[in-house]
Formats: C-alpha cells, sequence, structure tokens
C-alpha cells in the first residue's frame, strides 16, 4: 500500500477515476476543486506521493502529467473483485463511460498489478472468441506487443477494442471480424492489454 494516508488514498483514487473517465489526468486545481482541498495542499500531496512510489509525472511542466504507479494496489482492486470501468466498443468507437461496480473473479486470474474489467458492446472481435456482452480484463501500464488486444483510447476521446500492432509510421488496430475495417492513428493512449474472458452463459 505504499503506506499512503486515508488523503493520499482519496488523492490517488480521484486520479484513478479520472483518467478512466477522460482518457487524460487531472491538474492540481482540478483534484483540489472536486476534493476540497488548496492546490497547495495537494501539490504537497504530490510531492509525499512521488517519494513513496506511489505517483509519477511524466513532465514538471505538464499540468496532466500525474499517473498512479503501475505497481500500485488499491484496496477495491485485488484478485477477488474488479472495478467495472464501463462499457467498451467492439463495432464503432463509443465514448468511455465508469461504472462504479465490481466483477467476481476469485479463482480465475492470479495477482496482477493494474487490473479492470470492461463489458464488451458489439462484434468486431468476434474471431478472436470476444462476443457482445462478454467481459474482458485487462492490465493496466504495460507496453502491448503486436497482436495483442488492447482497449485503446482515440484522439477524439472515444475508446475502442481491436488487436494492435505497431507499422512503420502508424498504430493499426485491426478488427477480429472481416466486416470492420481496421483503425490507422498516429499515436494513441493504450488504456489496457486484454488478458482475459468471461462470458455469462
Amino acid at each position: 500500500m505504499h503506506n499512503v494516508t486515508p488523503r493520499q488514498m482519496e488523492i490517488l483514487t480521484f486520479l484513478r477515476d479520472f483518467r478512466s473517465r477522460h482518457g487524460y489526468s487531472p491538474t492540481l486545481q482540478e483534484i483540489g476543486d472536486a476534493l476540497g482541498l488548496t492546490k497547495v495542499t495537494v501539490f504537497e500531496h504530490v510531492v509525499a506521493l512521488e517519494k513513496k512510489g506511489a505517483l509519477s509525472r511524466g513532465s514538471r511542466h505538464s499540468a496532466r502529467s500525474l499517473r498512479v504507479s503501475p505497481g500500485f494496489e488499491f484496496p477495491d482492486e485485488g484478485p477477488l473483485h474488479l472495478p467495472l470501468a464501463g462499457r467498451i466498443a467492439a463495432g464503432m468507437p463509443i465514448e468511455a463511460v465508469e461504472d462504479r461496480e465490481s466483477l467476481d473473479l476469485e479463482g480465475l486470474f492470479a495477482r496482477r498489478a493494474g487490473l479492470f474489467a470492461l463489458q464488451v458492446t458489439g462484434d468486431s472481435m468476434i474471431d478472436e472468441q470476444i462476443r457482445d456482452g462478454d467481459y474482458v480484463v485487462c492490465q493496466s501500464g504495460r507496453r502491448p506487443r503486436n497482436g495483442e488486444t488492447v482497449v485503446a483510447l482515440l484522439e477524439d476521446g472515444e475508446a475502442t477494442l481491436k488487436k494492435f500492432y505497431r507499422e512503420k509510421n502508424r498504430v493499426r488496430l485491426q478488427p477480429a471480424n472481416p466486416e470492420y475495417r481496421p483503425i490507422y492513428v498516429r499515436d494513441l493512449d493504450v488504456q489496457g492489454v486484454v488478458v482475459g474472458v468471461v462470458r455469462q452463459l
């Protein structure tokens, strides 16, 4: 738990949830406004969390560079219950929406950091045996390899589930259904790599 205080855990949880909803990190001012803290107080907590290894900043000059460290474990994230972060498009991209539910996965997955679940809508990944209504279990915080299925956040803020291929000057997001065309982007934010699929029959 990195020995964080309750207030610091509140900041980390807000940061995680904000990134899940918006695809980018909040500013110090936005954290303060949401939690009833001054910007100076938030900054002091951020510095302390950096020293504890629970939080990192990609750039000192970027207002939205805060990230929870990949190895950090939240109390509401464990092998028994994963946060159900919303629904993910397997057809046309849709806006990523967070739900405050959990998915019980006891015995299905070993303990890994950064796991979350999404419910699939659409059939563009059907040839990978990922169907409409399935749950995909994803791991955040690691670089995807070619051929892996990822949760990709596009530049317009929409999220989609596709196979990842890095090509010469672009990334190809490949559907697993011949009725859909691939999506080509210069760069994108990979929210997670799919490590499992759960189906309710």
